[in-house]
Parts: C-alpha cells; structure tokens; sequence
C-alpha cells in the first residue's frame, strides 16, 4: 500500500456523538434563532445565505456547510500563511513532480527531499533519464532505500514514453497521464494538478480524514471523491489539493493538532464540535476527554447556534459544573475565550449593561 507522510493513500495509486451545545440548555435566558421554512437559505447558527460563493458546490450540499465561500477561503489562507516547503512545490515541471510523486509512494516526505534532488541532478530532464541505462536508475532506487524497484524501472520507461509517444510533451489531463507506465489514477491526477493546474480532487488517505471529521463525510470512496470535488474551487486544483493534503498531514492526524497547528476549519469542523475525532484509518478515540480542546470546541459549537451569549448563559452550556465564581468560571472561560481570541475564531464585548458577551469572529 502506498503512503505519504508515513500514512497510507489510497489504493489506487499503484504501478501501472450528540453534539455538545446541547449538554445542558439552562431554562429561559436566550434561546435558539428557528431556522426559517421560506426565504433565504439558513445555516445552523441562522445566518442567511445568498448562495454567492457556493454555486458549483450544490452536489455536496449534504455534506459540505452552506458557507462554502467560507471554508474554501479559510483553507487557502492558512496554506498561503505559512507550510512545509518541498521543492517540488516551487515547481510546474510535470518531469520534476512525477519524480518526487513517485518517490513519495512509499516514503516519508522529509525523507523524498535529498535524493529527488539528488535524481534531478544526475538527470535533470525527461530526456536525460530517458537515455540512462535502466540499471544505473534502478541502483539509485536501491541505494536511497525508496521502495519497490518496479517503481525505478517503470519511471524510466514513463520517460521514454513521453519522447516517443508524446513528441517530448507530458500529457496534461489525468486520463492522458494515465498512459505511462506504472502511472495509476493517484499519480496522474496529482502530477495534472501540481503540473497543469487541470487535475481532479486528490483524494489520499489524509483528505479522508479530513472530510470525514469535518464534513461527516461517511466512509465510502465514492461519497469522499465527490465531496472533494465539489469542494474543490474551480480551476484551482494545485493550491487546493496541496492546501489540503498539508491539512490532513500536519494538522488533522490520527492525533489532531487542532489547536496547536491552528486548523482553519475549527469553526466549522464536526470532529471540533462533537469531541470525536475517530476515523476510517483512526478506529479509535484519541484520548482526550474534557481537556481544553474540547471545551474550546464547545465554545465554537454554542456560539455557531447563538449569535452571542453573556459569560454565565455560555459557562453551562460548556461544561456541566460551571460556577461563575467556581474553578470552572468566570475566569477559567475568559482564558478560554481569550485563546480563541488569539487564534481568530471568537471575540468578546461589552453589552449596554457592562456585561462580558462572546460570539465569533465574522
């Protein structure tokens, strides 16, 4: 099986519990804003939706939240702010990238960087690679430790392909890609995408993650490729696919790093709200119960349903044993509010009668 940052992706890149805002819901005070039967869209927290940004997102509306707009923009700024800087990705060579795709088959990113450098130094091109002696490629493969020597050899013969069948050019479409020796739907769909900007969703074992605790995504291959797609912004497939890739690969892993890493989908994340954050390749809970993720999570999820709560409305419904004046009160929840503060998610104010109220950030 396949894998990338040391988890495996999907086969097909071969050769060839109740929510927590409703815990406990003081009597009278404030109350839920109705969702509406006519008129505008609503989402959960009430807020009408013009639809502006979601257009080509309605296949995936059972899924996806009514902000897509929201969740797209989100992503691509943290990506854009700030990730992991593989060489491959300052590139738009189709021969550079389907070096370093094939080599991250079956190895650690970290582990891909020298010897794809050290590949492209030896043979900087489609054409120099295509002249080598098929036995020198695969002593490189064996001496760098990077899998199964299949992959060496059936490299080498793509790179003969492309001079002979392709006049020199890679293939720009997935489907085009796909005729290369040992170049499997995975394979083409990234080198599309990261090449030529025309790929599909990439759909590893990390995105499954990621929609599944996000978007409730269920566990079926299908449900996940067209969740993906539909999620993916128009023509913008290679910030995107790297954008979520490195998503499921330093932020939301078997143990998430929700708030440490600062994930940009905490406001709307399933996993985030209810606490549960199993998926098909994390089968069980990573523990941590009560800790301050969830109650930050708590907080997310009970200001999404509240356009704003006073401190003593929101305190019970985060935890059953707040007490205003108690080790979980008043000042417990404004460090609690002022790290989500800091993280961009909630900002707190005064009300009329010099009351503390919280609500997110818009």
């Amino acid at each position: 099986m396949s894998k990338r940052d040391g988890l495996p992706v999907d086969a097909d890149r071969p050769a060839g519990t109740a929510g927590p805002a409703d815990a406990v819901r003081p009597a009278g005070t404030v109350t839920p804003k109705p969702r509406t039967a006519e008129g505008p869209a609503m989402t959960d927290g009430g807020e009408a939706v013009d639809g502006s940004d979601d257009t080509d997102a309605t296949a995936g509306g059972d899924h996806l939240p009514a902000d897509v707009g929201g969740v797209r923009e989100a992503l691509v700024s943290w990506y854009e702010a700030g990730h992991r800087d593989y060489p491959w990705r300052e590139t738009t060579d189709p021969y550079a990238i389907l070096v370093s795709e094939v080599m991250s088959q079956q190895t650690q990113l970290d582990r891909v960087v020298e010897p794809w450098r050290e590949f492209l130094d030896r043979w900087p091109t489609v054409e120099a690679l295509a002249a080598a002696d098929r036995s020198e490629v695969v002593g490189f493969w064996t001496d760098h430790s990077l899998g199964y020597n299949n992959r060496a050899k059936y490299l080498h013969q793509a790179a003969g392909q492309v001079l002979t069948e392709h006049d020199g050019e890679f293939p720009t479409t997935p489907e085009g890609l796909q005729e290369l020796m040992g170049v499997g739907p995975y394979t083409a769909n990234a080198v599309a995408s990261f090449a030529f900007d025309e790929g599909d969703a990439v759909v590893d074992t990390n995105v499954k993650r990621v929609l599944y605790r996000a978007f409730g995504v269920p566990d079926d291959d299908g449900e996940f490729e067209r969740v993906a797609n539909d999620l993916m912004p128009s023509g913008e497939s290679r910030t995107w696919n790297n954008a979520v890739m490195e998503l499921g690969g330093v932020v939301c892993g078997t143990a998430p790093r929700c708030d440490e890493a600062g994930c940009p989908w905490r406001e709307w994340c399933k996993a985030y709200e209810s606490g549960d954050f199993t998926a098909p390749d994390v089968p069980k809970q990573p523990s941590f119960e009560g800790s301050r993720r969830q109650m930050r999570g708590r907080v997310v999820s009970v200001l999404r349903e509240y356009d704003e709560l006073p401190l003593d409305e929101l305190g019970p419904r985060i935890r059953v044993d707040y007490s205003p004046d108690g080790e979980h009160g008043r000042e417990w929840l404004r460090d609690l509010l002022s790290d989500l503060a800091d993280d961009g998610l909630v900002e707190t104010a005064e009300d009329g009668e010099c009351e503390t109220v919280a609500r997110l950030r818009r």
